[in-house]
């Protein structure tokens, strides 16, 4: 979705827009989850239980960030994934340590946050949600 007022540089993080110009293409709670790192309610979101084949994508710049065939049913309320499309998504560790925040590696939207070691049996033993 780019638009002539995004500013592009070669390096992740390289679409860049005003807090007005994301209002203006994002949804209220798009833009609560995304640029205020704001949680939907749990089982609200319209992907839970979605299963489609096919890519999930940013809804903030659609860069693509994870196949359907690494989202799997964690019982947990969100949509979960056990691994990302390459490259697509930054992880950044918190205040504490404790948990990793999931970001769009192109927008910097906030995704979510990554748990390990649940035991799911993925090849990873992680759930992105």
């Amino acid at each position: 979705m780019p638009t002539s007022a995004t500013l592009v540089a070669p390096s992740t993080g390289s679409v860049q827009k005003k807090d007005q110009e994301w209002r203006a293409i994002l949804s209220p709670e798009q833009f609560r989850v995304l640029r205020e790192k704001g949680t939907e309610a749990r089982g609200k979101g319209e992907y839970t239980k979605l299963f489609d084949d096919g890519t999930y994508s940013c809804a903030g710049c659609a860069t693509p960030l994870y196949k359907s065939t690494t989202k799997f049913d964690s019982g947990c309320g969100w949509p979960s994934f056990f691994d990302a499309i390459p490259g697509a998504i930054k992880q950044t560790p918190e205040a504490g340590g404790r948990r990793m925040e999931l970001t769009c590696a192109t927008c910097d939207g906030h995704l979510g946050h990554v748990v390990k070691g649940e035991g799911f049996p993925t090849a990873t033993d992680e759930r992105r949600l």
